[in-house]
């Protein structure tokens, strides 16, 4: 078994709010995360598949159809985007950057497995310091 890990790179705004609460509790908790004017971050994502090596190619899957897989799905949806507004498969969620690669995750999955590649992660660095990792549910 090997796992193989592309990364790629996309840009977009959010804003973390709950709803519920008013924008001074919502500053509280966020603090400038919760600008009612959104903020934004140059996400990193990478994106780890696992399997074993086609004895006929040399490698498990070609890379530049995994990068046409998490374009195609995830990263022209994303890119330059407001997360809470634009992005559809995000609709109806906090904003976190939890929920995002499990958003990704859910949005790659299918395609992964309809070419027989397995999914092993998703990691999405959101700044210098934060990155969540995910291997499914």
């Amino acid at each position: 078994m090997i796992y193989i890990t592309r990364r790629e790179r996309f840009s977009a705004a959010h804003r973390l709010f709950n709803p519920s609460l008013t924008d001074e509790e919502n500053e509280t908790i966020y603090g400038p995360c919760a600008n009612p004017n959104w903020h934004g971050h140059n996400y990193i994502l990478w994106v780890t598949i696992r399997g074993e090596i086609n004895p006929d190619t040399g490698y498990v899957v070609d890379l530049k159809l995994m990068s046409r897989i998490i374009r195609d799905k995830v990263i022209v949806k994303l890119d330059h985007k407001n997360i809470n507004v634009e992005v559809v498969f995000m609709k109806g969620q906090f904003i976190s950057t939890e929920n995002l690669a499990m958003g990704i995750w859910k949005e790659l999955k299918p395609s992964m497995t309809d070419l027989g590649i397995e999914l092993h992660s998703v990691k999405l660095q959101e700044t210098e310091n934060n990155s969540v990792e995910y291997f499914g549910n």
